[in-house]
């Protein structure tokens, strides 16, 4: 069991400075952590909010290379990005798993156009291909997308790409940095940094659950706040708005009967630009996304008018009707952080990262995609070794199994189980111990009342929106569902944090209030 309090007496009681504190509990940061600690050098992550609470836990839920940089001839990005996600697969094959896509040919052109291009995809992952691609004629295609529309429908492309649950993969992440001695602590404000003869030496922290103020000394500081990377440089005397633009993307989730079967529907084009998907996930339907730049950021962002009409329009469009506000099951938005280049749409902008040293030495990164986010911490680690005169030590990561690792994933008797991987027979002796908790959540969700206690214990969840928006993915999946169980889950919470009355009352407001930003409104 994991003991908050603990971990926040251990950071305290620290004489020595941590070689590496990352500030940010992302996908970046986390994997940025996971880099340093696996190498043996003295890890520290602090996150203001939840793990994986904005971005990273927003994305379409594919680990892939990147078909439309194939198109833009951003072959760096597409080759490396096809090599991590073959090791994602081999690293964590309970969270990573193959997806079949089909490509709709709506044009005799389009055929060997695509064809050929997602050839070339599959050729650039060489040994790490996750299958062959193919065309397909007109009724295969149907028939891999029942419910697709069908009128001057020529054919299509399969293709094969990775799926994964991005805050499970996340938390996968967290467990599997504290299983290499690494500290992590959530809801602990980075406030500001500490310099010593005009060099970054730690950071002023808040405790944002008791109020407390402390100091935490480090040798190498990372900012890898994503979207929020320019408010940290602005502790570091840098003006904001200098290199960042902020781009939105939103998905809406549907009844699975919006397409049916196992096989993913990707456009490979759409009106902004983007590419679209509509997979299945967790017996529902993920359509998305899309691609807006936006001036302010929140760690809740709401689909814009726009975005919503470009989602129902392009349903109507390929899955042959609009739907109806009621068959919305769940409407949520991420930001991404993505480096200015002037005059270039967000859609138009490369997803490389980008690390910069402050003359302080802040360590920045930023920019990315989930699917490189451990070549983007090998990369900024070996820079703040160079930084903080580290002894150099090679990166074992590219061959580094995460924590619940199993070649064995048939045990599960659910998608949803397998993301506990080796962890599960002790999931389940949860049940053995109080039958009580072998209950659902909801009947609408695969959730368990178990995943709740386990969540408090040894996942580091604080509040219920932790459980139902991250630990489990409840809201994300149905968000009315989601407002049903949450009085069942504060119960749990507070008995398993020994929180009061009170306290379960203003959470449970608090993420009523939070859920309601995901139920669909015209």
């Amino acid at each position: 069991m994991i003991d908050r309090q603990e971990i926040l007496s251990q950071i305290g009681a620290a004489s020595q400075p941590w070689d590496v504190l990352v500030i940010g509990g992302g996908a970046t940061g986390l994997g940025a952590a996971v880099e340093a600690a696996a190498r043996g050098y003295r890890t520290l992550l602090v996150e203001r909010s939840d793990f994986v609470k904005e971005t990273s836990s927003r994305s379409t839920k594919l680990v892939h290379g990147g078909v439309r940089y194939l198109e833009q001839m951003n072959l760096t990005l597409v080759l490396d990005a096809l090599r991590e996600r073959g090791h994602m697969l081999r690293n964590a094959p309970h969270l990573v798993h193959d997806l079949c896509f089909v490509v709709p040919a709506y044009s005799y052109f389009s055929l060997p156009y695509y064809g050929v291009g997602l050839k070339v995809y599959e050729r650039l992952s060489g040994k790490l291909s996750f299958g062959r691609s193919e065309l397909l004629s007109r009724e295969s295609t149907l028939a891999r997308l029942p419910g697709v529309t069908g009128d001057h429908l020529c054919g299509g492309i399969l293709y094969h790409d990775g799926q994964f649950d991005d805050a499970r993969y996340a938390i996968a992440l967290l467990r599997t940095l504290q299983d290499h001695g690494g500290t992590a602590i959530n809801y602990v404000e980075a406030t500001g940094l500490i310099e010593r003869g005009g060099k970054i030496a730690g950071i002023r922290a808040h405790d944002l659950e008791d109020g407390c103020d402390f100091e935490v000394q480090a040798k190498a500081v990372i900012n890898a706040c994503g979207v929020h990377a320019e408010e940290t440089l602005a502790l570091d005397g840098r003006p904001r708005g200098s290199f960042l633009v902020v781009s939105q993307g939103s998905h809406f989730v549907l009844p699975r009967s919006f397409l049916p079967g196992n096989t993913a529907l990707m456009i490979p084009k759409t009106a902004d630009g983007r590419v679209l998907f509509a997979i299945p996930w967790l017996g529902a339907l993920l359509v998305g996304t899309t691609d807006v730049p936006v001036h302010t950021t929140s760690p809740e962002p709401r689909a814009l008018p726009e975005e919503k009409k470009f989602l129902r329009d392009h349903i109507a469009r390929y899955l042959g009707r609009a739907p109806r506000p009621e068959e919305i099951l769940s409407v949520w938005s991420g930001l991404r952080p993505l480096v200015r280049k002037g005059g270039v749409r967000t859609s138009k902008l490369s997803r490389d990262h980008t690390i910069l040293v402050s003359a302080s030495g802040l360590i920045t990164v930023t920019g990315g995609k989930w699917t490189t986010y451990r070549r983007m911490g090998q990369d900024t680690v070996d820079r703040a070794t160079q930084v903080a005169g580290l002894p150099k030590r090679s990166s074992p990561t590219l061959e580094l199994k995460l924590h619940g690792w199993t070649a064995d994933t048939t045990t599960a008797n659910s998608p949803w189980e397998s993301v506990y991987g080796s962890d599960l027979p002790a999931l389940r002796a949860l049940s053995a111990q109080d039958s009580s908790l072998d209950a659902l959540l909801h009947p609408r969700l695969p959730f368990r009342r178990r995943e709740v206690v386990w969540a408090a214990r040894y996942e580091m969840a604080r509040k219920v929106e932790d459980v139902l928006a991250r630990r489990t993915r409840a809201l994300f999946l149905d968000a009315r569902a989601a407002i049903e169980a949450a009085p069942a889950v504060a119960d749990l919470l507070a008995s398993e944090l020994h929180r009061c009355d009170a306290w379960k009352a203003d959470d449970l407001r608090s993420f009523q209030e939070t859920a309601k930003g995901y139920l669909y409104e015209e």
